[in-house]
């Protein structure tokens, strides 16, 4: 399982929240917690977005922990909303196109988890993208096919309901396999936030929200950044969560066997 850590609110370097808390995303690619593996040593990335939007990309397949530019880079980048992963592969080689997080115009994703009999369901997974976002495609990962349906099924316009309709997709097309589907998100448009749980046998990766006294912002983590989870938030599964200006509102969001 990977890590994962998402921030939004005043511009702030990197840093303060990648590498300098006491259980920063650089700490849990060597020594995480709340997964399978303490080591995700597979590559890593870094998403920003500027004030107009802009979005900037940063990925690498060295373990984190031995990339000397990265703390560099994250003392001297400033964002107001920035996402960073660190990989440990489930499905996909060790390679930059299958390093979080994935970008496509204004839009950057990144995921922690797998789709169930990935490899039994892909090429009709693949086949029901557009052309456009089909020669998107550079990797091999169910987490850049994830992100793609989500963009095919209207992440844009509407992103709750995108991801309801390709759950009930997945859903369907794997009626005949045994693997459950265990998926923890978090992706961003340059103006919010958002992130969602979701699996079929309530095991999908963790995922906590700060208790922030300033709510002007919002940090998202796979494990809390302090070490402490009485400062956290466990997020629900099967709940869509966006953050705006720091504010967070949660919605639940269903899902049906029959597609429409």
């Amino acid at each position: 399982m990977c890590r994962l850590v998402a921030y939004t609110g005043p511009e702030i370097p990197l840093e303060k929240i990648i590498v300098r808390p006491c259980h920063s995303l650089l700490e849990q690619s060597q020594s995480a917690t709340e997964a399978k593996l303490a080591v995700n040593g597979d590559g890593f990335g870094i998403a920003w977005y500027d004030s107009y939007k802009n979005l900037g990309q940063y990925r690498d397949i060295l373990p984190a922990w031995s990339d000397g530019n990265l703390p560099s880079i994250c003392r001297m980048i400033k964002s107001h909303l920035f996402l960073a992963h660190v990989r440990a592969s489930t499905t996909g080689e060790t390679s930059r196109v299958n390093c979080h997080p994935f970008a496509y115009k204004k839009w950057s994703f990144m995921h922690n988890g797998q789709i169930g009999n990935f490899h039994l369901i892909r090429r009709q997974l693949e086949a029901s993208l557009s052309d456009e976002l089909y020669d998107v495609r550079r990797g091999t990962t169910d987490s850049e096919l994830l992100f793609l349906l989500l963009l095919q099924n209207g992440l844009v316009t509407q992103p709750k309901q995108a991801i309801e309709r390709v759950f009930s997709i997945l859903e369907n097309v794997q009626l005949s396999t045994n693997q459950p589907n265990r998926l923890t998100c978090v992706l961003s448009d340059g103006a919010n936030l958002y992130a969602f749980r979701h699996s079929c046998d309530r095991k999908s990766p963790t995922l906590y929200l700060s208790k922030q006294s300033n709510t002007t912002q919002q940090v998202i983590a796979s494990e809390p950044l302090d070490g402490n989870v009485q400062n956290w938030i466990a997020m629900p599964e099967d709940q869509f969560i966006f953050v705006l200006n720091g504010k967070t509102k949660m919605e639940p969001f269903k899902l049906s066997k029959q597609l429409s």
